[in-house]
């Protein structure tokens, strides 16, 4: 799925300038713990989470992110949205909480993301 149609799925802000909205993005993954998205997460995947600070910016480029999607109306700092523009990653904001936005993807066809050996 493109970013253009997860924004327009969460009802979504674009934060960052000179981003491209047209990359696709293999799945999602939801976590406030930064280890938690280093261990699990796939590469290309869209990263939901409360944190809006440069360490969540920081942990997507270590995890080879494609964009982050900041939930409950959390707008990031400028250090924020400056490093993540200098990086190339997409930040996007959404009023609703975390489960609705994960539930609003999920039914669109987004795939949840998990590195595991389950």
């Amino acid at each position: 799925m493109n970013l253009n149609k997860i924004i327009e799925a969460v009802d979504g802000k674009v934060f960052t300038r000179k981003v491209n909205l047209d990359i696709e993005v293999s799945s999602a993954g939801a976590s406030d713990m930064m280890s938690d998205v280093l261990a699990f997460v796939e590469p290309g995947c869209l990263l939901l989470t409360g944190l809006i600070h440069p360490q969540s910016v920081r942990t997507a480029e270590m995890a080879d992110v494609a964009a982050i999607l900041f939930v409950r109306d959390k707008t990031p700092g400028q250090e924020t949205i400056d490093l993540a523009e200098e990086l190339g990653i997409p930040l996007i904001g959404s009023p609703y909480g975390m489960y609705e936005v994960c539930g609003r993807l999920y039914q669109k066809g987004l795939e949840p993301t998990m590195k595991t050996d389950r």
